[in-house]
């Protein structure tokens, strides 16, 4: 069974999961000389929204003149199941400090392991998506041009600089990651002194 302390901190670290409900996961930036401002998106876990008010239809405009399809959040079926798995990492660790049953920590820690690599290969294959299937008849094509952003760093498309890297919403789930591994650390560490 898991010590006091232990529970308090998985609490913490379950609860912190709901702040991916007010921050974005991840961040696209693009930068190019016609938008001194700036463009991009925030990928959260329920939508995408632009980085400043109308960026997803000014992408959008430019995705249509080399052939990508338009980014519609409401045709991105991870947007709709997302949040679900939020939720259910949370109520998951809050179950886990009730509890106090250390086993199923590892679960969730493992948990977290495999939803993180399929997020991130999910990610990759819908940027893979958008930049290779291009419409044919665009009014501009590249031969051998492709369009998929970076999933991590920058990358120069045409004339636009890509930079995709994590928000603040990842770095949540990060430091939640980080609590439960050390609360595992902890407990176990006074399981062994007790024992001595």
């Amino acid at each position: 069974m898991m010590k006091k302390k232990s529970k308090i901190l998985i609490v913490i670290a379950s609860l912190l999961l709901l702040l991916t409900f007010l921050f974005p996961l991840w961040k696209i930036d693009l930068q190019a000389p016609q938008y001194p401002e700036g463009l991009g998106l925030n990928i959260w876990v329920n939508q995408i929204t632009g980085l400043n008010e109308n960026d997803v239809d000014r992408i959008n405009g430019l995705n249509h003149y080399i052939g990508m399809k338009a980014i519609t959040p409401d045709d991105i079926p991870e947007l709709q199941y997302m949040p679900y798995i939020i939720v259910f990492m949370v109520l998951f660790g809050l179950t886990i400090a009730f509890t106090g049953k250390r086993k199923l920590l590892y679960v969730w820690l493992g948990l977290f392991v495999v939803l993180a690599i399929i997020g991130l290969y999910d990610f990759y294959m819908w940027g893979y998506d958008y930049g290779h299937n291009l419409n044919p008849d665009a009014p501009i094509k590249v031969p051998g041009m492709t369009y998929q952003p970076p999933l991590f760093g920058s990358k120069q498309l045409l004339n636009i600089n890509a930079v995709s890297l994590p928000y603040i919403g990842s770095i949540v789930i990060l430091i939640s990651i980080l609590i439960s591994i050390f609360t595992l650390f902890l407990d176990r560490t006074k399981t062994v002194k007790a024992k001595v």
